[in-house]
């Protein structure tokens, strides 16, 4: 069979055959499959366009001269002062419906226009600008190191004129970079605009593969982080060891929430509380759930690392049933097994409850040993 490729190669599209499969490329990223391209133009519909910069800063613009557009076309955009260049992500409908919902007062809010489509020289002297960024942000850090702010410089973006620049900085609280800037301005003799990121975003700036096998989400597509606790993966019956759930960035990682849904909806159909199982070889104690499959994994008491094994939902409602009526039921094994998968559950060590904040219990029993302290220090000095 011949398959076709479509290549989106400076905003022109390309035909290719020979290809074992059909996907949709840029100049920057390679996406699996786009549904994007399998919508209709909607241009017409609304001149608002959002746009695409270096990182994954996204920006909507006013298409008041009606230029033709399509998604990956590269074009120049107002900034204040100056402008940029950007590729276009969404036209028409979905930019519409996009800037409405990112933006909370979009009657009031002013969007600059878009000039034209790049040309070469746009994209060049973009280029040229940002070979210097690699420099700009090796000197940028030990400026900021000699002036001893508590920050760090993680990424430097240059506008498409070459006459400014974002800083993206992380830093723990509020940072006077009042002196920083006036250093940045007379090192590198452009405009200086500081933005602080945080640990999701930086990670999405640097870019890098995740466990998955592909691109970082936050890097490729993903814009807007959500707050993401232990729950969620406590929920799916996932591996409480936080290095497995962690991210790039060193938090918990944002696919945990993709599938959350779907595991909650499961869960519907599991008791509310997994209780042990009386049995005729002796009380089965709960390890873990796989709520997709519909199984609860089991092992007999006092024998954790061994004889697990695995029995399906209906199962576990007829035994505590019949446990209910004083019965005890013989069990025939189906898996017998000390896996790495029932494993996990016995590991007490960097769990991923570490990357929650303090609870509200915890915050009250160190509140209960200081008053303690305090009484007894009290008595002593009367």
């Amino acid at each position: 069979m011949i398959f076709a490729l479509r290549i989106i190669k400076d905003g022109e599209e390309m035909s290719c055959t020979g290809c074992s499969f059909n996907n949709s490329y840029t100049d920057e990223t390679v996406d699996v499959y786009n549904w994007l391209n399998d919508l209709p133009d909607t241009s017409d519909q609304s001149d608002i366009v959002e746009v695409k910069f270096k990182t994954s800063r996204k920006e909507f613009f006013r298409n008041t001269d009606g230029i033709p557009l399509k998604r990956g076309y590269k074009v120049v955009v107002a900034t204040s002062p100056g402008h940029d260049v950007g590729e276009v992500t969404l036209t028409g409908y979905l930019a519409d419906k996009q800037f409405e919902r990112k933006v909370k007062n979009p009657q009031r809010y002013q969007l600059n226009v878009i000039y034209r489509r790049a040309t070469d020289n746009d994209i060049q002297v973009l280029e040229d600008a940002r070979k210097n960024e690699k420099n700009t942000l090796i000197r940028a850090r030990q400026i900021a190191a000699d002036l001893r702010l508590d920050m760090k410089i993680g990424e430097v973006e240059y506008r498409g004129d070459g006459k400014k620049a974002i800083f993206y900085y992380i830093a723990d609280g509020r940072v006077d970079f009042r002196e920083l800037i006036k250093y940045y301005a007379r090192e590198f003799r452009i405009k200086v605009e500081m933005k602080q990121i945080g640990a999701r975003q930086e990670a999405g700036l640097v870019g890098g593969i995740g466990s998955c096998g592909r691109e970082l989400c936050c890097s490729s597509w993903r814009t807007d982080f959500s707050s993401i606790s232990s729950d969620a993966a406590q929920k799916q019956g996932l591996s409480p060891a936080a290095q497995k759930m962690a991210g790039a960035c060193g938090k918990l990682k944002c696919c945990l929430l993709y599938e959350l849904d779907t595991y909650m909806e499961a869960r519907q159909e599991f008791p509310e509380e997994l209780i042990f199982l009386e049995t005729a070889s002796g009380l089965a104690k709960p390890l873990k759930t796989d709520y997709l499959k519909k199984e609860i994994w089991f092992t007999f008491e006092g024998n954790i690392t061994s004889g697990a094994f695995s029995l399906s939902l209906k199962e576990v409602k007829d035994i505590i049933q019949k446990n209910k009526r004083g019965e005890k039921p013989e069990l025939k094994q189906k898996v017998a097994a000390a896996t790495d998968e029932i494993g996990w559950q016995t590991m007490n060590n960097d769990r991923i409850d570490r990357f929650e904040k303090e609870t509200t219990k915890k915050k009250k029993s160190r509140r209960k040993k200081g008053n303690f302290k305090r009484r007894n220090t009290k008595t002593n000095t009367n």
